[in-house]
């Protein structure tokens, strides 16, 4: 894993939307593996800015997210389609026939995961797949447990998960409790991963991520595996990572 160490969010969003936009310019047609959450929303917003400028095309680029909510609609203002749309889709130049975010409105798990790895495996897997890392060290919604999954799977979220999530609904009692996910190996089978996490909260699982052994109870832990890493993380987040 190569680390990379950012002052704070603002200078981790830059760096994580420059290593991004390295890679459309070099390979305009590019697969991106792309991440909800709050992590990753001012690199999409740089990236936003770079394009209106011209330095970077997204005419050509595909994406596919890595997850979604089970049983919220595309339109949902809490499902990540949603999310993709506003914070980042909206605002470039992207062909939106050409982005992919599991259907979550499908209540076929089984359907809906076949579906998924189908068309991602068809696509080549990412070029570059941008993850964050949950406070439990979760990637994706893959979430600590006795083995690490393969394909798009419909995990049940725990209560930690669903706590983190609970500040971007009304009440707690509205954030779903299920959502269908990529599996590690579809991960893993991306040629770069990069990883941003900022804060304080995230610093245990950045360390176990990264120095930890490489174990199911903390999923991020198996990038240790992969040949292409890059850490993105703020000073904070990498407040128990020694100084290399």
């Amino acid at each position: 894993m190569k680390i990379v160490r950012a002052r704070d969010y603002d200078d981790m969003s830059r760096k994580v939307a420059n290593i991004i936009s390295a890679q459309v310019i070099l390979k305009p047609d590019c697969v991106l593996g792309l991440a909800t959450g709050s992590t990753p929303i001012g690199a999409y917003k740089q990236l936003a800015e770079w394009n209106h400028k011209g330095d970077c095309d997204f005419s050509q680029v595909s994406t596919y997210n890595l997850d979604e909510y089970r049983g919220l609609s595309h339109d949902d203002p809490q499902s990540y389609h949603y999310f993709m749309k506003t914070n980042f889709f909206d605002h470039v130049n992207i062909d939106q026939s050409r982005t992919h975010v599991p259907d979550g409105s499908n209540p076929d798990a089984d359907a809906a995961c076949k579906e998924y790895d189908r068309i991602v495996a068809e696509a080549g897997y990412p070029d570059l797949q941008l993850l964050g890392i949950g406070n439990n060290g979760h990637i994706g919604f893959n979430e600590p447990d006795d083995h690490f999954s393969k394909g798009t799977h419909c995990v049940d979220l725990t209560e930690s998960t669903i706590q983190a999530n609970s500040r971007l609904f009304d009440r707690i009692e509205d954030v779903p409790r299920q959502a269908y996910t990529m599996g590690v190996q579809t991960i893993m089978f991306a040629k770069m991963i990069v990883i941003a996490a900022n804060g304080p909260a995230k610093a245990q699982a950045v360390y176990d991520m990264c120095y930890g052994p490489v174990t199911p109870k903390c999923p991020a832990s198996i990038l240790q595996l992969h040949d292409n890493v890059v850490v993105v993380a703020d000073e904070a987040a990498l407040a128990l990572c020694p100084k290399e």
